[in-house]
């Protein structure tokens, strides 16, 4: 078993909530809560599941069931929320749930069975489960930010037309072994 699991599953959750936090300092209030149509969700409504989700799948995460009774998740998709301060309380509790939930955890956790709606996971497979949730929906965001913002988008990652720069620089640097998230997340002082 790979000892870093853990830290790499934290590190990839940690680069998936920056690029929502970079997201909602580039977009104005309105944008937040703005939907395309009555089928499609605004971020204000995607950052309302991700907290329910999150405070359901990992509140209690090695005894309980992770759809948790008191979860009202038809209730996540209703366009109510209009307050910006709202919404980054909303998404700073499920990511913090989440952060606890993990750095409580150990290696010999990981083959435990945990469940979701009575299925049986593994807890790596319930971690790699919300490894692709997630990020679905960090995208979403993103991408919803992106048309916004049309031009004045400002790029999460290697800009339009800068790869080979880009790639010229990773190259003419020593091979290393490092998480990929290191050049975008601050190494936090222990």
């Amino acid at each position: 078993m790979d000892s870093n699991y853990l830290e790499s599953a934290r590190k990839q959750f940690e680069y998936y909530k920056m690029l929502g936090d970079k997201t909602f300092d580039q977009l104005s209030d309105e944008q937040l809560f703005w939907q395309f149509n009555e089928e499609s969700n605004s971020i204000a409504v995607i950052v309302k599941h991700l907290w329910g989700n999150m405070l359901s799948r990992w509140t209690d995460f090695l005894n309980s069931d992770g759809e948790k009774e008191w979860r009202d998740r038809d209730g996540e998709f209703e366009n109510d929320m209009n307050d910006r301060a709202a919404l980054l309380t909303k998404w700073n509790e499920g990511w913090n749930c989440l952060f606890e939930a993990l750095h409580a955890l150990d290696e010999q956790d990981l083959d435990k069975v945990i469940y979701i709606r009575n299925q049986g996971h593994s807890v790596m497979e319930a971690i790699n489960r919300q490894l692709a949730h997630y990020p679905y929906h960090v995208g979403q965001i993103v991408f919803i930010g992106k048309m916004a913002l049309n031009v004045q988008w400002k790029s999460l990652s290697i800009p339009r037309g800068n790869s080979e720069q880009y790639n010229a620089e990773k190259f003419s640097k020593p091979k290393s072994n490092q998480h990929f998230t290191d050049e975008y997340i601050p190494k936090k002082d222990s």
